[in-house]
């Protein structure tokens, strides 16, 4: 994809600066309980992450992104019962009882994807504890990735797989899984890290495409100008992660939290709604 693109570029030439925050947060994210309950945690989180495509229409408090909104509203939830939802629960909620927890409007497209996506994890869960689906991988993180995409199609996200390998790769910064190929994970490609790039000046986009990037219009998912972006990412960041001696799950930290701060935060990144990102 990167060879061949035509509506993005990637300057090898140019260098990223190393550094940056890394890991979970554990102000932000529940941390402090058992390692199930972590755990299952960790999987209702990234359930959900998803609709940066909608961010732009829910209510999200004063200087919050959104995906730090939906993590500190799910944080206190799990805080506040002494644990997230169970496999049981999950498997019958609705709209409604997401939106109450997040400060949504239960109306709102959302919301409806929010509930779908976790009825669809509480189904795949089953009966089985967080640590014993965990423990089925057999130390994998691909592994891991594989059965949550096999196992829900909203991780069905073909030739990139974001959520899925974000979601091993969280497990492990949770302190909950140990996978021995962790690192050989790719970039978790969304909209902003490639935006975090071409501010950069690693990506270049054609003039076509960086208008209708600045004007905010959103790019179909799937369409060959929103693949080519992620894909630019994925294969700019496996060069650059290279060249600084890092795993690229790392760089991946690295850019994402550049990405929620100026002067990246202040710019427009693509924006597409689809349920991969």
């Amino acid at each position: 994809m990167a060879h061949s693109a035509r509506w993005v570029h990637i300057d090898r030439d140019a260098a990223i600066e190393p550094g940056g925050v890394s890991g979970l947060d554990s102000g932000l994210h529940y941390l402090d309980a058992e390692p199930e309950e972590i755990a299952r945690y960790v999987l209702v989180l990234d359930a959900i992450n998803f609709g940066s495509g909608w961010f732009d229409t829910l209510r999200l408090p004063e200087g919050e992104s959104g995906t730090e909104a939906m993590t500190r509203a799910l944080t206190g939830h799990a805080r506040a019962r002494g644990g997230t939802w169970s496999p049981d629960e999950l498997r019958s909620i609705e709209a409604e009882e997401i939106a109450e927890v997040l400060g949504q409007d239960p109306g709102h497209e959302l919301m409806g994807l929010y509930a779908e996506g976790l009825r669809g994890l509480g189904t795949w869960l089953d009966r089985r504890g967080a640590l014993e689906v965990i423990a089925e991988a057999g130390g994998s993180a691909q592994r891991f990735a594989e059965m949550l995409a096999l196992g829900m199609p909203f991780f069905d996200d073909i030739g990139f797989y974001k959520r899925a390998q974000i979601t091993a790769n969280d497990l492990v910064l949770a302190g909950v899984a140990s996978f021995g190929d962790v690192d050989l994970l790719t970039v978790f490609a969304d909209n902003l890290v490639p935006h975090v790039l071409r501010h950069s000046g690693v990506l270049q986009y054609a003039p076509e495409l960086a208008d209708l990037v600045d004007a905010r219009e959103p790019l179909a998912a799937g369409s060959q100008m929103e693949r080519e972006i992620r894909g630019c990412a994925v294969h700019a960041c496996e060069l650059l992660a290279d060249g600084l001696g890092v795993a690229p799950r790392l760089l991946d930290n690295w850019l994402w939290n550049r990405g929620e701060h100026p002067p990246f935060s202040e710019l427009p990144a693509h924006r597409t709604r689809t349920v991969f990102y």
